[in-house]
């Protein structure tokens, strides 16, 4: 369930691997390093971008069980070629049925841009269920309300203040958490005694990076009108003087997220 288009998963991807957080990706391919072939299952997977980015990182031979309830974006995934690795696509409705996305021969669990876009419930059963199974879960690209932009402009604290309301809003699996949504995870992953490695992985955006930046200008705009507490004049105006730095390439974006890779007791 990514409910993103391909065009913008496209667009992404890049910045995504960029961002990825060498730590955790250090981590990851640590706890497998004596291990020739490695099973994964891949939640809300998009176009593959969790598998392009993390197959160099792990055991040569690896069975990849991609799910997501986007049939377009599961064809695309699907596609991928890469040497050694076995790909499996499997349509889920993750809000309903992630258990049944869990079973099978699994030894890890990823996901990226997923979990600040679900509910608390829907966290604790994510928890919950991954530690049953005594699996590590790989969680990048988590949305953790931070932006920063250059150059500043005077509505830009309020528009961020939308956008974060915005990130609460649901998403298809209830109340999404948004800001907070890493957070709640690795402290209920800790609390049932998993060891949890975390580090920031902001997307980077500079003054040649225009297409991306305007499309997330545009996506902020569009997640401020839906949020109601700017006049529709001030939301235009701003995304027009955003858009005029852009173009002019004068302009630069960061936006934070966060990885983490939790490991059960029994792998310590």
């Amino acid at each position: 369930m990514s409910g993103f288009s391909a065009d913008w998963l496209a667009l992404r991807e890049p910045y995504d691997r960029a961002a990825r957080s060498r730590l955790v990706l250090d981590d990851v391919k640590a706890a497998f390093a004596d291990r020739s072939s490695l099973s994964i299952v891949d939640l809300a997977c998009g176009t593959g971008s969790t598998l392009r980015a993390l197959t160099p990182h792990l055991p040569p031979r690896q069975e990849w069980r991609l799910v997501d309830n986007d049939l377009g974006l599961l064809l695309r995934a699907g596609q991928t070629s890469i040497p050694n690795v076995k790909i499996t696509t499997v349509p889920v409705d993750l809000a309903r049925d992630l258990e049944a996305a869990l079973d099978g021969p699994i030894e890890i669990v990823t996901t990226s841009a997923l979990l600040d876009l679900v509910s608390l419930n829907w966290l604790e059963r994510f928890v919950v269920e991954t530690a049953a199974r005594k699996l590590p879960a790989y969680a990048a690209l988590s949305y953790d309300g931070r932006i920063s932009l250059d150059p500043s402009d005077p509505l830009d604290s309020k528009i961020i203040a939308a956008v974060n309301r915005h990130q609460r809003t649901d998403k298809g699996f209830g109340p999404a958490l948004g800001p907070t949504a890493a957070a709640e995870a690795i402290g209920r992953f800790e609390r049932l005694g998993y060891s949890v490695v975390q580090s920031p992985s902001d997307w980077v955006f500079g003054p040649d990076d225009r297409d991306v930046q305007l499309e997330i200008v545009a996506g902020w705009a569009s997640a401020a009108r839906d949020i109601g507490d700017l006049s529709l004049g001030d939301i235009a105006n701003w995304l027009v003087r955003r858009r005029e730095a852009i173009t002019a390439g004068r302009s630069s974006i960061r936006v934070g997220h966060v990885d983490f890779f939790a490991s059960p007791p029994a792998a310590r």
